[in-house]
């Protein structure tokens, strides 16, 4: 008999925590990474306001981190990370507890005191090797050691199984009430960072229902189930939704109809729903109804825990410069709640991506606060789909153009030929259930090929194919045998055999937090990033099967071996924890992410590309969160307005743009705030090919026309109104070139090219609210306000403006300067020289040990490409000496070893051949040919068929060879036009 167990199970938790959390601080991010992170953690830092719906929580435990970093800003970062991976600890802490917990009804362990030494130590090392298997999965890590959420909603998640578990070990019903108040509380805090903890719901309900019923059936557990997604939705739906939307109403109610000030029905509600909710609690305890009592407490402690939202409006009204959807009324915050921003998707009835739309439908209005009563700025619409294009469970919905052609290309659909209820429920199989689901499990339990967004699962099979060396070296490319796999499965079954109740709730956890959320989720076939961090969940219940195969292989051992000591036990364990130690041994380097600062470093040369005062647009997450850490939280180059593109079409975003912020002053509008309301006649402007206007029209005059509500622009709508309409797709906008030359703005090479009028075609038949407020600004900036595009923004812009832009270093600037030559871009080699030689930092992206993934490599190819475009131009002035500095400069900075060398590394080529770098562009040229070759000839070996990858190495090649051309090197020449030849051949290219 063992008589210290909880003693040594306590211990031995604490000691996994300790080993996780040791590994999770070594690799941690020494600064803010890309995607949300940075978002996050500038607006924990001053707890502003976040993208919908929100992490009030997060911010509010990351500002206390935050204060770790003293005085030192550019440690804040690092302390919030590191919120993270103590959060992800405690998730491996309750997870051993939670394993040796459950494995104790698997062995039918009543009371640890009389426990076997045997049975002891099996159950310790099921919860060891479980738990430390996930700690290492490769989604887990992930999130472990970056300022997101997803480590703190694995935190949630875990205590709650937890608290529940230990819920049902207690006896005493008024004790055990206690922990259910409690685990109210936590699944409310949670909603404060991330909804994801909701899901257990009804894993949870399973366990009170075995609990409560000693007999218990397949009916009672339906029925239980049923109860727990009530629950579910009654949180998900009433509460989070739900209470400020009903506070909302009755506020718009106080103000418009019965004319009482801002917030009075706000503060009616509150009082009236507290005072009943009081009265409720009050007489179900007079009563003695103690499970309305504690149904009552705990609805109580939920709201508890999730009135940490408060903070978002109470910050939100002092106009922070992070300040998303402006969620300080009522009305707002409903919106931001929602989500609504980021529009619906269709769950269990809506159309197929060929469905026309037939109707357009007003729903409720759309209020905003006015002088003395809230005013309908317009109507929610909703479109109504032919219902002959409409089916149950809608998977292929979506009818953007890249959705289409990747649903097409999954079922193998021709171009006429329409989609079925067959192709859609295959989609849902194949792709999201698949691809989305059944990928991820595999890349945390068996392998993944690489860090490549695509990229698929590794087998034991694999570890014996010999591949490139370009993917064999990706750090990412992890192959663990299908040992986590393998283990997981044998303890599957062995719960299943042993307590078919324990497995039914480890069962329901792992469904959903995984196929069922796939459904939920209904997701495009095409989103910007892999999304496994979002089923952790999933990966956290399999992980609990992992440890019950130790107790798989225990019990076997113990059978085999007639020996009922410690011996059994030993053994299974030290076998079993080749699974923990194969995953951190292949995670290791690709989740090591120290040392590695670009996302931070890149963000600064974005800013420093910027003349003072300036303005810069931004076009998606990675080039805009970064800007705004290093601005909030650094105070970075604060005088720089950065404007996200998207947004800009919104009413809120233009309105914050017309604030002051920093050293940054108002954005100089014409429009008033009235004009730029959502659902005004603003927002999308048609364009009217039946005006009768020819040729070009006047955009400062035709701004001016809108400020006016000419009745000239306005087209009749079906309905009986009209909307605002531009009469020619094409604009001018004359120049004030005295003015131009007397501000001095136009580089002196350039002053020849200073034009007094410049002229711009919209990219569509519309103009997006977006699209229309930079030219507000263009025209009314008259040139003393710098305004600058990323390629990101100067892309999605609806006007074409490429040939009035100027290169400065990461950034273009909008000068009143055309370009003669579309194949060659305007640089100002002076100031750009100066930015990317002497201002822009690369810190350590020439140390190949720091492991860089694919949003890193990307933004370092972008570098490259910059010093190829300075590099080129210095050429192209006859400044050889500077240009192989400058190439040679990049070399050194981000070498191949580090970044591996890509398509733009063709144009380095050509530069260093033509400052007479001959043997350098040789060593290039090896590397890169030899690499494509590789590949090719890889892809001709699995079949691949002709694929982007596949014809970005064609080009490389053909590139290569163009470029040897012109050296004396005909055996390599020879060689590479054969090895071409050859892979056309077989691509039949």
């Amino acid at each position: 008999m063992l008589s210290n167990y909880r003693k040594i199970n306590d211990i031995t938790g604490w000691l996994v925590f300790g080993i996780s959390t040791l590994v999770y601080c070594l690799t941690v991010e020494p600064t803010a990474s890309f995607w949300d992170c940075s978002e996050f953690i500038a607006c924990s830092y001053k707890l502003e306001v976040p993208h919908p719906p929100g992490t009030p929580l997060f911010l509010l435990i990351g500002r206390l981190f935050s204060l770790l970093a003293g005085g030192d800003v550019e440690k804040v970062a690092y302390w919030i990370n590191i919120m993270s991976a103590l959060c992800s600890g405690f998730t491996i802490l309750f997870l051993f507890w939670s394993i040796t917990m459950l494995g104790r009804k698997l062995l039918g362990v009543k009371d640890v005191a009389s426990i076997e030494k045997g049975k002891a130590y099996a159950l310790f090392g099921a919860g060891v090797v479980g738990s430390l298997a996930y700690a290492f999965t490769d989604s887990f890590w992930f999130s472990a050691v970056e300022g997101e959420v997803y480590g703190m909603s694995s935190f949630f998640t875990a205590i709650v199984v937890w608290a529940m578990l230990k819920w049902d070990l207690i006896e005493d019903h008024k004790l055990a009430n206690r922990w259910l108040i409690m685990i109210a509380y936590l699944m409310g805090l949670s909603i404060g960072v991330h909804l994801l903890n909701l899901v257990t719901m009804p894993a949870l309900g399973l366990v009170y229902y075995f609990k409560k019923f000693k007999n218990p059936t397949i009916k009672g557990a339906v029925i239980a189930l049923i109860v727990s997604l009530i629950v579910l939705l009654f949180i998900n739906d009433f509460i989070i939704p739900g209470l400020p939307s009903l506070a909302g109403d009755i506020e718009v109610f106080f103000v418009n109809s019965l004319g009482l000030p801002f917030g009075s029905g706000v503060i009616f509600f509150i009082v009236l729903f507290i005072s009943i909710l009081v009265y409720a609690v009050y007489y179900s305890q007079v009563k003695q109804k103690e499970h309305l009592n504690t149904a009552l407490l705990s609805f109580v402690f939920i709201l508890f825990g999730y009135a940490c939202y408060a903070i978002i409006p109470i910050r939100s009204s002092y106009n922070p410069p992070i300040d998303e959807n402006d969620p300080e009324t009522i009305v707002n915050f409903v919106s931001y709640l929602k989500r609504e921003q980021y529009g619906s998707r269709p769950l269990f009835y809506g159309q197929y991506y060929d469905a026309e739309v037939v109707d357009t439908k007003e729903g409720a209005p759309i209020y905003a606060k006015g002088k003395d009563k809230y005013v309908i700025e317009g109507k929610k619409l909703s479109y109504e789909y032919d219902k002959s294009r409409q089916t149950l469970l809608p998977r292929i919905y979506s009818n953007a153009p890249q959705h289409v052609e990747a649903y097409k290309r999954v079922l193998g659909l021709g171009p006429n030929e329409k989609p079925g209820f067959g192709d859609n429920i295959k989609f849902m199989f194949v792709d999201q259930i698949g691809r989305m689901y059944i990928r991820y499990l595999m890349w945390n339990f068996s392998g993944r090929e690489s860090d490549n967004q695509g990229a698929g699962y590794l087998t034991i099979a694999d570890a014996f194919k010999k591949v490139p060396d370009a993917i064999s070296e990706n750090k990412a490319r992890n192959n663990y045998l299908m040992l986590p796999l393998i283990l997981g499965i044998i303890g599957l079954f062995f719960n299943f055999n042993k307590d078919p109740k324990t497995f039914a709730v480890i069962g329901m956890l792992f469904i959903m937090t995984g196929v069922a959320l796939v459904v939920y989720l209904n997701m495009p076939p095409i989103e910007p990033r892999e999304r496994d961090y979002i089923f952790v969940g999933s990966f956290y219940a399999f992980a609990m099967w992992i440890g019950f195969g130790v107790l798989a292989l225990w019990q076997l051992i113990e059978e085999k071996t007639k020996n009922k000591g410690v011996m059994p036990a030993a053994v299974a364990t030290i076998i079993s924890l080749s699974v923990p130690v194969i995953l951190i041994a292949e995670n290791y380097d690709d989740h090591d992410r120290s040392d590695r600062y670009f996302s931070v470093d890149s963000a600064k040369n974005f800013l420093d590309s910027c003349a003072p005062n300036a303005i810069i647009f931004t076009g998606g997450d990675n080039d805009t969160f970064p800007l705004w850490y290093v601005q909030e939280v650094e105070g970075y180059r604060t005088d720089v307005r950065v404007i996200v593109l998207s947004y800009f079409n919104t009413d809120w975003y233009i309105e914050q743009m017309m604030r002051r912020a920093y050293e940054s002053q108002p954005l100089p509008f014409s429009f008033s705030e009235e004009d730029i309301q959502q659902g005004g006649p603003n927002d999308y402007i048609l364009y009217n090919p039946n005006a009768g206007i020819k040729g070009a029209i006047d955009a400062k005059q035709y701004i001016s026309l809108l400020r006016k509500k000419s009745p000239a622009l306005l087209l009749p709508t079906r309905g009986g109104g009209t909307v605002n309409t531009v009469p020619s797709k094409t604009m001018f906008y004359n120049i004030d070139t005295a003015q131009v030359q007397k501000l001095g703005i136009v580089p002196e090479q350039y002053k020849d090219h200073i034009v007094p009028q410049m002229t711009w075609n919209l990219k569509k038949n519309a103009i997006e609210k977006n699209t229309l407020m930079i030219i507000d600004l263009i025209t009314n900036s008259n040139w003393e306000r710098p305004i600058y595009f990323n390629n990101t923004s100067l892309q999605g812009v609806g006007i074409d403006l490429k040939e009035y832009v100027i290169q400065e270093g990461a950034a273009y600037r909008l000068l009143p300067i055309k370009n003669p030559n579309p194949n060659r871009e305007f640089v100002d080699t002076d100031l750009m020289y100066e930015n990317m030689m002497t201002k822009f930092k690369f810190r350590e992206l020439d140390n190949p040990n720091v492991y860089y993934s694919q949003d890193y490599r990307q933004f370092a190819q972008n570098a490259r490409s910059n010093f190829n475009t300075l590099a080129r131009s210095l050429v192209l002035e006859n400044r050889p000496d500077q240009a192989k500095e400058v190439v040679n400069y990049m070399l050194d900075r981000i070498p191949n070893e580090a970044i591996p060398f890509d398509f733009t590394t063709t144009q380095t080529i050509a530069t260093l051949l033509a400052v007479e770098e001959n043997d350098r562009a040789l060593e290039v040229i090896k590397v890169l040919g030899d690499r494509s070759d590789q590949l090719l000839t890889y892809y001709e070996q699995k079949n691949v068929p002709v694929s982007v990858d596949v014809q970005k190495e064609l080009v490389i090649l053909s590139e290569l060879i163009r470029l040897l051309r012109t050296q004396d090197q005909e055996e390599l020449l020879e060689d590479y036009m054969e090895k071409l030849a050859r892979h056309r051949a077989y691509f039949g290219i």
